[in-house]
């Protein structure tokens, strides 16, 4: 984690034909990659009138809540967190999707057709209705709901000792968003629930760096609506209640992927280890930057010695996502894979957190409880398992691009105002004919055509054109003010 949190500038379109050049770019956007619209008649039936069986535990009296970025309202997790005779209870609610979805209904049919929800600057594309996922479903405060709520002892350490699953009634007691939070832990004003959290998150924070786990500490980026200034994007170092919050998440998944190998049942989110090959070009990148990796220290320590919230640091976490490739799900019934691991969690780890705005959530849920409760694992979660590879990376390539395009596009209308003018870019990387460079102001990444750029090294270009229609960008290498522009892709 950085040592400090720094909100970067606001940096706006500033004008009206701007703006309105980019709200109809998002809207073809969707046309264009064919992105999901409305939902059937049928699944919106189904959304309005499902109504979960009544589970057996009643955990009302517990004051749960959640936290996330202010304004949310597909609220997945709850948590409450107590002190026990060997170290703390973790107990960490989970929607009720599969009690909503009926297997083989037409809302079933679109949630594997969505695949995952999709957040745009326009508006997000749910993997469910709103209806459900921002109401009926959502944990929201002071509603009654049916959850998944799983119980995860630690000891003082912080160390998994026991867990188990089942459903139950739960009712939140406050929506916490992310930055009041942290305001509260930095004045001194944190409750008992939010001081459990920092020392829980803690705890966990080093038994991840115990095992080897790695994480990259990249500065959030947000495309913000703006309706007086338009669209701008804000970019700012993770706050620490977010990690500890996040540590809550990765437990839970660990002890989900423990359950699901005991039980010779599930699907893993899976991730290799960086080949050699990666490992050295990283190495050698980080040198040329001026930081190099010392021989005996784990790639894993080596990051989290990185300060996100430097700009300087953007050439390192550049060439760092390349030791993050290759995630995808692994289902088995019956032997679990041999190596089961999640490379950058250093540990088996299976996504059972975010349902209703993850597809396949919902299987790891139903198979948890069953695994937990010693009951036959559902038999529409046990056969569909092999196909939730191939639904998943679908929706992830589709949110992908989607999410890819939008920011080309913003980035396009911040340039727009400034043709013809120059800018310092720090260049991020780049080979002998190209580099990738990020944009002082506004903070606009694109990759262009220029000779031999010295990664880390700032240059000067000028803004030959931005099409905010297609996102493309052309930037004038600081040698060729007067000749044709060299092309620029963000």
């Amino acid at each position: 984690m950085p040592s400090r949190h720094v909100s970067l500038p606001r940096f706006r379109t500033a004008a009206d034909r701007e703006r309105a050049a980019l709200e109809q770019s998002l809207a073809a956007l969707r046309d264009e990659l064919e992105l999901p619209g409305d939902f059937s008649p049928e699944a919106l039936a189904e959304a309005a009138t499902a109504q979960p069986d009544a589970p057996g535990t009643d955990l009302r009296d517990l004051p749960f809540s959640t936290l996330d970025p202010l304004g949310s309202k597909d609220l997945d997790q709850a948590f409450h967190l107590a002190r026990s005779r060997r170290g703390f209870t973790v107990r960490y609610a989970i929607a009720d999707v599969p009690g909503f979805v009926r297997p083989g209904g037409a809302l079933d049919a679109e949630a594997r057709h969505r695949g995952q929800t999709i957040y745009l600057p326009d508006g997000s594309i749910p993997l469910h209705p709103r209806p459900l996922s921002e109401g009926r479903a959502s944990l929201l405060p002071s509603e009654d709901r049916t959850a998944y709520v799983w119980t995860i002892e630690l000891d003082s350490d912080g160390a998994q000792i026991g867990v188990r699953v089942e459903r139950a009634q739960v009712r939140s007691r406050a929506q916490r968003d992310y930055a009041s939070a942290q305001r509260e832990v930095d004045g001194g004003r944190a409750d008992e629930q939010l001081g459990l959290l920092r020392e829980v998150g803690t705890l966990r924070i080093a038994q991840e760096r115990a095992r080897g786990g790695a994480s990259l500490p990249m500065p959030e980026e947000e495309i913000v609506a703006d309706p007086a200034d338009g669209y701008r994007i804000e970019r700012r170092s993770v706050l620490a209640v977010e990690d500890w919050n996040a540590q809550l998440s990765l437990l839970t998944g660990m002890a989900a992927a423990e359950l699901m190998i005991a039980g010779g049942t599930g699907i893993l989110r899976t991730m290799p280890k960086p080949d050699e090959s990666a490992i050295a070009r990283f190495r050698s990148q980080v040198a040329a930057l001026g930081h190099p990796w010392a021989a005996d220290v784990d790639y894993g320590e080596f990051l989290r010695g990185i300060d996100g919230s430097a700009p300087e640091s953007v050439p390192l976490l550049q060439a760092a996502s390349a030791l993050f490739r290759g995630a995808g799900y692994t289902p088995f019934d019956g032997t679990a894979p041999e190596q089961p691991a999640q490379a950058a969690i250093a540990a088996p780890y299976a996504h059972v957190t975010a349902p209703l705005r993850r597809l396949v959530d919902r299987w790891g849920l139903a198979i948890c409880a069953a695994i937990s409760a010693e009951t036959p694992i559902p038999e529409w979660a046990r056969t569909s398992l092999p196909d939730l590879p191939d639904l998943m990376r679908t929706s992830a390539q589709r949110a992908s691009r989607a999410e890819a395009s939008a920011l080309d596009r913003i980035e396009a209308a911040l340039l727009a105002p400034s043709l013809g003018e120059w800018r310092t870019a720090l260049v991020v990387d780049a080979n002998p004919t190209r580099a990738r460079l990020l944009l002082d102001d506004p903070p606009v990444v694109a990759s262009a055509e220029i000779a031999d750029a010295k990664p880390g090294s700032r240059i000067r270009v000028r803004v030959a054109s931005a099409d905010i229609a297609t996102g493309r960008i052309s930037l004038a290498a600081p040698d060729s003010e007067d000749s044709q522009p060299v092309a620029a892709t963000g």
